[in-house]
């Protein structure tokens, strides 16, 4: 590893759990943060919080003055107004990290709506001249806090595909990597994959949370169009719905794959989903 000098760090998406665990990593270790914020929110004594929002690249101008680099959580469903953004951080910063997805780049799934708005931000940045890193994560362990109201209310979780395994990654190992990332030469102009420790299957999932909890919890199977439906009535756009639920179940027979970037990069296995369990339980009680 190659130590930068201390630097200035931006981090956006500060309220979310991959931003929040980036402030609070970063804080730990004694480097300087400034968190983006769009209203009121909370941090430990020393992170600083300024006002801006993405949406609007006239507003990030007090939060990237005296920055150095940038962790860029894009928190829309197209990379519309992007390029405005990244020309602001790259006339203050020199260096953007970014939270991509796996997959993003290739070409073999040009129809993917998510993969296609992370494929043109990661482009764009590599084209800014900036110092880059994207971060390209498999599924979030935290995307299954979704189920967290059914869990409380009812003890089932309804969803699709009870075998569909995925190698699920703790927001914590996101944040560690991107903190090495933010504060080192060792991942420049690089697109890491990193996963998780092992596929784990929705059904095992949820048998993990019930532990967790201490609670009984039961999974039902609906069927893939139940399922797009029910994420449409949520306020899911449909484009996402009708690109999100069949890729999850492609992976049924073309799982991600699993590796140890986790390790490789931080030092410290991945955690594994049953930690992640642990540690959210107090979000499904």
């Amino acid at each position: 590893m190659i130590p930068m000098a201390q630097p200035r760090i931006l981090v956006t998406g500060a309220t979310g759990k991959v931003g929040g665990a980036v402030v609070a990593q970063l804080h730990a270790a004694g480097v300087p943060v400034r968190a983006l914020v769009r209203g009121e929110a909370d941090f430990p004594e020393g992170v600083q919080a300024v006002r801006g929002d993405l949406g609007d690249p006239a507003s990030l101008d007090t939060a990237l003055e005296g920055v150095d680099s940038v962790f860029l959580v894009w928190p829309f469903l197209s990379a519309e107004g992007a390029s405005d953004v990244i020309d602001a951080i790259g006339k203050r910063a020199r260096r953007v990290v970014y939270l991509s997805s796996a997959g993003a780049g290739s070409e073999e799934e040009p129809g993917e709506a998510i993969i296609m708005f992370h494929t043109e931000l990661e482009r764009l940045i590599e084209a800014s001249g900036l110092e880059w890193t994207a971060l390209q994560p498999t599924g979030f362990a935290s995307n299954t806090l979704l189920w967290a109201e059914e869990v409380r209310t009812t003890g089932v979780v309804r969803a699709p595909l009870a075998r569909m395994a995925r190698p699920l990654i703790h927001e914590a190992d996101m944040a560690a990597v991107a903190v090495q990332a933010l504060t080192t030469d060792a991942l420049l102009g690089t697109r890491p994959l990193i996963t998780g420790p092992e596929l784990i299957t929705h059904e095992r999932q949820v048998a993990l949370i019930s532990e967790a909890i201490g609670r009984p919890l039961r999974f039902e199977e609906i069927t893939l169009d139940e399922a797009i439906e029910q994420m449409k009535a949520a306020g899911y756009p449909a484009e996402l719905v009708e690109a999100v639920v069949p890729a999850q179940a492609e992976m049924l027979d073309n799982p991600e794959p699993v590796n140890d970037e986790v390790e490789r990069i931080t030092g410290a296995p991945a955690r594994s989903f049953q930690e992640w369990a642990v540690d959210h339980a107090s979000d499904f009680r």
